[in-house]
């Protein structure tokens, strides 16, 4: 997101998800926030890789900040299969079937 290099559907995307997450740590009794959390995780897993293959740039119009930010991009969408894992036991330790 900092370097303008993904279109503003990426960062309001991801945000809204990590919204979705506090709501969903803050409720601890609520399943709607942990099934709704679970599902954007998910689909940002989706439209990360979109994102990240079709807003790659060439070779040659990389600069430094650029390749940190693809970097970072991409080592998120690493860690979200992580966060699916442990959002679904959080999920099942409030009661999910």
């Amino acid at each position: 997101c900092m370097n303008y290099m993904f279109p503003a559907s990426y960062a309001w995307g991801n945000f809204s998800v990590l919204a979705v997450g506090i709501w969903a740590i803050v409720q601890r009794d609520s399943l709607d926030a942990i099934v709704m959390f679970l599902t954007g995780l998910l689909l940002t897993v989706l439209t990360d890789i979109i994102h990240v293959s079709v807003f790659y740039p060439p070779n040659n119009y990389l600069t430094d900040a650029k390749r940190f930010s693809i970097g970072m991009a991409i080592f998120s969408l690493l860690l979200k299969p992580v966060s699916c894992y442990l959002v679904y036991r959080m999920y099942r330790e409030r009661g999910g079937e």
